[in-house]
């Protein structure tokens, strides 16, 4: 039975659909082609989250050992095997579980500025018709109301970005040197950033993909209402399900989101500092020592 040895644990919204779509471009990199299965973060359990769209997600993670497993068939000869979940860095049992399946594995994580993390996991939840707060901040204030109605992760704006306590997890289970950390700002150096990987990952550092494409940009819609009504469980849907194919629902569907997309709202640079501030700014000064960065840009 073939396993991961190495995996992606974060963080959401910085980079790692896209940095899966790379990595598989790899002649020596195997990763499932199933994204997020998050298996590490949801084993044996039963998930039953209860926020606008959860019920989408419940029924598509991997709780089940044999059929998380069964993502690695045909990874053989393949010299490293992973997969991309970014709740792993959020979800505290991850790191134990983790190290009790596959506690030789390598682990990377690409930060982002946390203010803009928040904020593009906000349009993603608006453009998906699901978050009913049109104001950000007052979304981020929510959040512990809403984890108690048992809503699920995609309402953490704040806990997902709280990454010294999440990667401290990390580095009290596994050795330092198998842990990797990126920013997103990493990225827009591609030549240093994919040698960086692919050595980390003991591949050919040489290879270059093809990165024309970036995946899961922020959008907003321009008719949310319109967008819940297509998204969202309901009447409508439910006919519409069972008189039009399923490919021809995939390609209306793909074509209406992408009418209905505009560009989204820059966060005010106000607004930005003294989220930064209040939700972050602590937990971010903790963190420059264990990964051993320098986050001066995040606190300009």
């Amino acid at each position: 039975m073939t396993l991961p040895n190495f995996l992606v644990i974060g963080a959401a919204k910085a980079g790692t659909t896209s940095l899966r779509t790379y990595l598989d471009q790899h002649p020596e990199v195997f990763v499932t082609e199933r994204g997020e299965p998050s298996f590490f973060a949801h084993e044996n359990e039963v998930p039953a989250y209860a926020g606008p769209g959860d019920a989408d997600w419940n029924g598509t993670l991997f709780t089940d050992y044999e059929a998380y497993a069964a993502l690695f068939d045909g990874a053989e000869g393949a010299r490293a095997i992973g997969e991309i979940s970014p709740r792993y860095l959020y979800f505290e049992a991850a790191p134990e579980r983790i190290a009790r399946h596959v506690p030789d594995a390598r682990l990377i994580a690409i930060l982002r500025h946390p203010v803009d993390r928040a904020y593009s996991h906000f349009l993603m939840n608006r453009s998906r018709g699901c978050e009913p707060v049109r104001d950000f901040a007052e979304a981020m204030e929510l959040e512990e109301e809403r984890l108690q109605a048992g809503w699920g992760w995609d309402w953490c704006y704040v806990g997902a970005g709280l990454y010294h306590r999440q990667l401290e997890r990390y580095y009290a289970r596994f050795p330092k040197e198998r842990i990797r950390v990126f920013l997103y700002e990493d990225l827009k150096d591609q030549e240093r950033f994919f040698t960086d990987v692919f050595t980390f990952l003991g591949v050919d550092p040489c290879i270059r993909p093809d990165t024309s494409v970036r995946h899961r940009s922020a959008v907003r819609p321009r008719h949310y209402r319109l967008q819940q009504l297509v998204k969202q469980p309901g009447a409508v849907k439910t006919m519409v399900k069972t008189l039009v194919p399923e490919r021809a629902r995939i390609r209306a569907r793909r074509a209406f989101t992408a009418w209905n997309a505009t560009a989204p709202e820059r966060l005010a640079p106000d607004t930005r500092r003294a989220l930064f501030e209040r939700y972050f700014a602590a937990e971010c000064r903790r963190l420059e020592p264990l990964i051993g960065r320098s986050l001066s840009p995040w606190f300009r």
